[in-house]
């Protein structure tokens, strides 16, 4: 069964397919047909297919042309029938997998794709898990459903393993083509056959490991290592705006070591859909084998704050100004979590505008590469069109949570009457009589 598969990947006569066209699954659609397999995509959502079936990309890693052409061309087709997925030998799960109100995972996004997924697998295929999540769930949750829903066996009659998504809205280096994938089986056939499909297609190498388990761990260090280090320097900053020392001009200073140290910077909060979520799946996990991850909950803890501590700076740059945060004109500039994107999952800046607003603070946005959003309750929030010198000057505080380069910092100084700058977006900015560092 392994030879065959292996086979029919080398010669792309594979039909490959992917269940979740969102940040993870369409570029990686997309590189799957432009290595020439015929490519399915399912989704419920008939807006996304919609698009795609028109050839209308509406993610940033995707370059328009190639998801327009692929689709021409015919090798690439979306669809929200799931049945069509009894036509691949390939079968990527690429669904959300966020924390529900109780911070725990929401499994039901992967159960639900796995249970589409089994009910229409033919024998001899691959199914991978891309979707991050605690360890052990590839084989805890998603075989049994496989099993049960199709009637085969894993291992016999077809092949599973998970291989940690690596997205990073806006890298102008590292693309889903670029990027190693690390892949870990339910037993070393499945991961030959892994390493065999991802070799075909992506350029960054493969990195084998000896289970699934290894896999799901893998991606949750590497987002808890960055979760902690923000978490660190973020308590930093709170430290050094008390003792009254820059805490940018400390980290530049840092960063002249040519070893042992690597920069992460402060902000309002965690945002994007790993960092502030994948280490919450491990201490929920953590606890079925009676461990507390210590240093991942201290982290979060200062990561969680940030909001509410921005806010609270806010206010004290308004009362030296002898105005009361309820009731002032506040402009954020920025709702994406990160620059120069238009993704807002889990933005800091989103939670600190409703904290403002809740203060009694009247709040307008802006925010170059997103028009508007959509918040927990599904209300929809509209931004500025645009901001100009009398547009700003009509604001007691303008408040930068996002540091997008398209944006006139020289015009927002001059224009402004109290600057809080979160992300040091105005480091260039020769006067600085007006601006106040996070």
């Amino acid at each position: 069964m392994k030879e065959k598969l292996i086979n029919a990947i080398n010669d792309k006569t594979a039909t490959t397919a992917v269940v979740g066209l969102g940040y993870v699954g369409l570029p990686l659609a997309v590189e799957f047909a432009k290595e020439g397999f015929n490519t399915i995509g399912c989704d419920v959502s008939s807006e996304k297919v919609g698009l795609i079936c028109e050839g209308k990309n509406y993610i940033g890693d995707v370059v328009d042309d190639d998801l327009a052409q692929m689709v021409s061309e015919g090798i690439l087709r979306a669809t929200t029938d799931f049945s069509a997925l009894s036509e691949a030998d390939y079968i990527a799960i690429c669904v959300p997998s966020p924390l529900d109100k109780h911070e725990q995972p929401d499994m039901s996004y992967i159960e639900s794709a796995s249970k589409a997924v089994g009910e229409n697998l033919s024998p001899c295929t691959l199914v991978v898990l891309e979707s991050t999540t605690y360890p052990g769930t590839t084989e805890e949750v998603v075989l049994p459903i496989l099993e049960r829903e199709s009637g085969l066996v894993c291992g016999k009659d077809f092949f599973l393993g998970f291989s940690p998504e690596r997205i990073d809205p806006g890298n102008d280096v590292y693309k889903t083509k670029n990027t190693p994938k690390v892949v870990g089986g339910v037993g070393a056939d499945a991961t030959d056959v892994m390493e065999a499909i991802y070799g075909a297609v992506l350029s960054g190498g493969v990195f084998k490991v000896s289970s699934p388990a290894i896999a799901e761990m893998e991606k949750i260090l590497e987002n808890t290592y960055r979760n902690i280090n923000i978490g660190l320097v973020n308590e930093m900053a709170i430290l050094c705006n008390r003792m009254g020392i820059n805490i940018w001009e400390v980290i530049e200073a840092a960063k002249s070591k040519p070893y042992g140290f690597q920069a992460f910077y402060p902000g309002p909060g965690l945002g994007g859909h790993c960092i502030p979520l994948d280490p919450a799946y491990l201490s929920w996990k953590a606890k079925e084998y009676m461990f507390h991850t210590s240093m991942i909950e201290s982290s979060t803890v200062v990561n969680d704050r940030m909001p509410e501590y921005c806010v609270s700076r806010i206010a004290d740059l308004l009362n030296e100004e002898k105005k009361p945060l309820n009731g002032s004109r506040v402009l954020v500039l920025g709702v994406a979590y990160k620059q120069d994107i238009d993704d807002y999952r889990e933005s800091a800046a989103i939670e600190v505008i409703d904290l403002l607003c809740r203060k009694g603070a009247e709040v307008d946005w802006y925010d170059p590469f997103i028009p508007r959003y959509y918040d927990k309750q599904r209300q929809e929030h509209i931004g500025l069109e645009g901001i100009n010198e009398q547009v700003v000057a009509g604001y007691d505080v303008v408040v930068i949570t996002t540091a997008h380069s398209n944006v006139d910092y020289d015009m927002v100084q001059r224009s402004a009457q109290v600057i809080f700058d979160t992300r040091n977006a105005m480091k260039n900015v020769a006067e600085r009589g007006n601006i106040e560092l996070l």
